[in-house]
């Protein structure tokens, strides 16, 4: 692969990246973990305006879907031992030119949320690093799975009026990583007693279904198809915040390890799998150690897989991958060293 790098911003402790369209116009979202901005870019890494400067705190940010830059953000995360506050807000672009914000739930310690759709109908599922919080480095409440049907007008959410919210899994130790599935309905949840799938309910009657599809202690992991064989393979990070990259494929069972990268790369972080540069391709970055951005494919020749560096000593957090004008595109929160990046990557 070429890679060109761009440096499109710098931003203190920058972290969550989304895309977002704003005025039928393709967009994507960078906002910071401490207390700082939240920036919006045009698909050519210019930089349009600022959403907010605070209060930060920012993992998750998600578009409501069908609306015109209306998303949810989570607030006041800063690290998993200064959570305790957190809260989901809703921001809506007004029709004065100013981002409005309203409180959707206050929910402590949320990590990742996302807006899954089935059957015509949205749901929210949101997750907790862990439930509650006395010292530093205080684990000892696990985390938990939160749902609730989401409906199509938030106008009625603020801080008086929440959502409401109901468990869907309790006791995840360290419940860090999320992926929503291709189909949109379903996604994967990663903590250090396993990787779930959870699916969102066929109906008003029916309830979320979760299945255990690994025991692995995982940080984060996403599916893709990476050998092509028409069966998709998890690609996972072990354990939490760890140094482990693992690639495990389905049997007649669960999922087994069949690759694990040889070299240890501390800090596992920035995930994210797609089709780069025509090949199915995991993004991987690390925020510890040399702090390297890398791609990983399979090699049929081999039966084994390969890296290639995309960029060395950039500490990412998190990556977005997208494709404009037959050109794939990857934004990286380079946060251990202040950096917004983008990478134009072709064959």
């Amino acid at each position: 692969m070429n890679v060109e790098k761009k440096v499109i911003g710098h931003l203190e402790k920058c972290y969550s990246i989304a895309p977002l369209v704003y005025n039928g116009e393709n967009c994507f979202l960078v906002a910071a973990e401490k207390v700082n901005r939240c920036i919006l870019f045009d698909s050519d890494g210019n930089e349009k305006e600022t959403v907010w400067s605070e209060p930060g705190g920012v993992m998750s940010m998600v578009q409501v879907p069908n609306t015109s830059a209306q998303f949810l953000a989570t607030h006041k995360f800063y690290s998993p031992n200064d959570g305790a506050a957190a809260y989901i807000a809703i921001i809506t672009r007004g029709g004065n030119g100013t981002w409005q914000r309203r409180k959707l739930v206050d929910l402590p310690f949320v990590h990742r949320f996302d807006i899954l759709t089935r059957n015509g109908k949205r749901y929210l599922i949101a997750c907790t690093l862990k439930s509650a919080h006395a010292y530093k480095d205080d684990w000892r409440t696990p985390g938990k799975i939160y749902g609730a049907r989401l409906p199509d007008d938030l106008s009625m959410f603020d801080e008086h009026n929440q959502l409401q919210l109901s468990v869907i899994q309790d006791g995840l130790l360290r419940n860090h990583g999320y992926y929503r599935n291709d189909d949109g309905e379903s996604a994967l949840v990663s903590a250090a007693n396993g990787i779930f799938t959870v699916r969102a309910p066929e109906d008003e009657c029916s309830s979320w279904a979760l299945t255990q599809l690994s025991p692995l202690s995982t940080s984060d992991a996403v599916l893709l198809d990476l050998d092509e064989d028409g069966k998709k393979e998890l690609a996972a990070f072990s354990p939490f915040h760890g140094d482990t990259f693992s690639i495990l494929k389905e049997n007649d069972v669960s999922y087994e390890t069949t690759y694990t990268c040889p070299e240890k790369m501390p800090f596992l972080h920035a995930l994210c799998g797609g089709i780069i540069c025509g090949k199915p391709r995991v993004v991987v970055g690390h925020r510890g150690g040399k702090r390297n951005l890398a791609a990983y494919t399979y090699d049929v020749a081999t039966g084994s897989y390969t890296s290639e560096v995309i960029d060395v000593d950039c500490g990412s957090a998190n990556v977005f991958h997208f494709v404009k004008g037959g050109k794939d595109i990857i934004i990286s929160a380079n946060r251990e060293i202040d950096e917004i990046a983008m990478y134009t990557v072709t064959q």
